[in-house]
């Protein structure tokens, strides 16, 4: 049996024949005018081989950007042949031959540079490119010869038998060296394994030598960049401690921590080069704080609501240890639900880490005046409530709130003033804010409130909502998404009830194609009643066209019970269809929805503009 010993310089030969190939410079020409020509690759029946084989292609790559004449024609094709053998070999083809012509020669013909030369510039020559693959070599034993702990051999997944490609062997080098610093092995170098290739038994065996160096823990934290920061309060907050085992995922998480508070745009997690004299591993964060301040401005427009004006105004650290500060402002100007123009103004201030870490106090005021075909609102908000974040998905909070308003519907005005102590119960594992192709939203909302003067009552809002989003395509581009949403108020009838704790459905929240707060009960005027209990449900596909364009199309269902609960009342739907532009800060959305059974006095189509998806 022959043995050819080959260094680990092989592998690495192998899967560099595309950077190889960007580096190398055509030849020089010796004719004055460069002969045009076309390629052809005979496809190999492996599409992966036939795409690494044209990426290796100077002659493709350089067919229109660098023409060349004969000679340098020739030279071109020549070192395309040695790139299309690296290719094969990183694909386990050792006894792979290539056959190339021009206008039909072969590259030994010593005439084929005058050919070239003399050749008509129309039609372009042809340089075709034969592939005979022979066998397909496949590994053989697999070892690791250096002393590594027990469990490290497990993680190459490379086994006897397998094709013996390149890819593979380079990704178990890099599983090998997960593994070590994994478990604990911060300085530990696997190099590229050495392979011993069988020729007369079309094997490869392939001898990983990793050094393992010493383990570790994490050695002194150090923090760097800065600024208005109380470095105090990064410390705590900080998920990684000195003494804990050398874990790369553990220093992600607290990369990724760190980052989630909002006030750096870059953390960077840089251990040191070489363990200290205690026999640790020194961890520096380099941390870019954002600026402090931030405005924002946003538009959207439905034919229901009008135009929406939002403004805001923002403070990322106001004392130095991340607390907010969220000034916003908007308008509803026109549409077919507001009689006349209205205003929010809001506050809201949010300290993170608030008497536990992973949990943030909320403190904000809004004032609202709106005037809508269901009731006119001038009101004053207040809400103070603790979040808690329970793992990466759950959310947590309750509070206290109250609300001082005053309200006219049907020519009559009332005066309500509300204590409430909503409760939540928040899952998100989606995979964006604005456009989420994969995950689950999903809240439990329960607030009981009292109605304190006259009129007096007792009453609990509950909900339940919901979305889902599934990548059909597995790569973004074409989602169903589903949406639906409960709830009830319990403990007094629709007329014991504000108009605004009441429940309304219709425009873009629940159904689109009928107007904002129309669907269910009515006064004798048409004008919307509200009732004590709600149930709507969203199908909504979205389809990607070309890099920054998307379709959908949806349909929507709800309905408002009067004085019962979800699923007793009648039911509306209504379908459209949707057109997206996507941009770096999300889609640009425009929906066009009509009414699939009519109300009275209900519009013949609705249409809605915004950024973001609809849910």
């Amino acid at each position: 049996m022959r043995r050819i010993a080959v260094t680990s310089s092989i592998l690495a030969t192998l899967v560099m024949f595309a950077i190889l190939a960007s580096v190398l410079l055509p030849g020089q020409s010796r004719a004055a005018d460069p002969q045009p020509y076309t390629v052809a690759l005979t496809p190999t029946g492996d599409a992966a081989l036939d795409a690494a084989l044209q990426g290796s292609s100077t002659l493709i790559s350089l067919q229109k950007a660098a023409p060349v004449a004969g000679f340098a024609l020739t030279e071109r094709a020549r070192q395309d042949a040695a790139r299309f053998e690296t290719a094969l070999r990183s694909f386990g083809y050792y006894k792979a031959a290539v056959s190339t012509t021009i206008g039909g020669h072969r590259l030994d013909d010593p005439g084929l540079t005058a050919i070239i030369d003399d050749a008509s510039a129309d039609p372009p020559l042809e340089v075709a490119v034969a592939f005979n693959l022979g066998p397909q070599f496949t590994l053989g034993s697999v070892v690791i010869s250096t002393k590594v702990p027990a469990d490290i051999s497990g993680h190459l997944n490379l086994e006897p038998g397998q094709p013996a490609m390149a890819a593979q062997v380079l990704a178990a080098q890099t599983r090998l060296l997960d593994a070590l610093r994994s478990d604990g092995y911060p300085l530990a170098k696997v190099p590229l394994p050495v392979a011993i290739l069988h020729p007369d038994q079309n094997r490869l065996d392939v001898d990983f030598q990793p050094d393992a160096g010493p383990r570790a823990d994490v050695g002194p934290i150090g923090f760097s960049g800065l600024k208005d920061m109380n470095e105090a309060f990064v410390r705590n907050h900080l998920r990684l401690h000195q003494g804990q085992p050398f874990n790369p995922a553990a220093i992600e998480a607290a990369r990724q921590d760190l980052s989630s508070i909002g006030v750096f745009s870059a953390v960077r997690a840089e251990p040191a080069a070489a363990l200290d004299a205690n026999g640790q591993l020194p961890i520096d964060f380099d941390l870019t704080e954002r600026p402090l301040h931030a405005v924002d401005l946003s538009a959207a427009y439905s034919t229901d609501l009008g135009i929406n004006f939002t403004a805001g105004w923002h403070h990322r650290n106001l004392f130095g240890n991340a607390e907010q500060l969220n000034l916003t402002a908007s308008t509803l100007l026109g549409g077919n639900a507001v009689t006349k123009p209205g205003y929010s103004l809001g506050g809201q201030f949010l300290k993170p880490d608030f008497l536990a870490r992973d949990q943030s106090l909320e403190i904000s005021l809004s004032a609202v005046k709106q005037s809508l075909q269901a009731y006119d609102q001038t009101a004053l908000l207040e809400k103070i409530a603790l979040n808690r974040k329970l793992s990466q998905y759950w959310t947590a909070s309750i509070g206290l709130s109250g609300e001082q308003e005053s309200i006219i519907q049907e020519g009559d005005t009332r005066h309500y003033n509300l204590a409430g102590i909503p409760a939540s119960l928040r899952y998100d594992s989606t995979t964006s804010l604005l456009d989420p192709t994969q995950g689950i939203r999903a809240m439990v909302l329960v607030t009981p409130t009292r109605s304190i003067g006259r009129p007096g009552a007792t009453f609990v809002i509950a909900q339940l909502s919901g979305s889902t989003y599934l990548d059909i395509t597995n790569d973004g581009r074409s989602v169903l998404a589903l949406r639906g949403l409960a709830g009830q108020a319990s403990g007094v009838g629709v007329f014991g009830l504000p108009p605004d704790q009441r429940f309304y459905a219709g425009g873009s929240a629940t159904v689109r194609g009928f107007r904002y707060q129309t669907l269910g009960p009515q006064f004798a005027d048409r004008k919307p009643t509200g009732g004590t209990a709600i149930s709507t449900g969203t199908v909504e596909l979205r389809q990607r066209i070309l890099s920054s364009y998307g379709i959908v199309g949806f349909v929507d269902v709800g309905q408002v019970s009067p004085n019962g609960v979800p699923f007793t009342s009648n039911w509306h739907a209504g379908a459209g269809i949707g057109a997206r532009y996507y941009t770096a800060i999300g889609p640009i959305r425009l929906d066009i929805a009509v009414p699939l059974n009519k109300i009275p006095g209900g519009d013949r189509f609705e249409l809605y503009i915004g950024i973001g998806q609809a849910f």
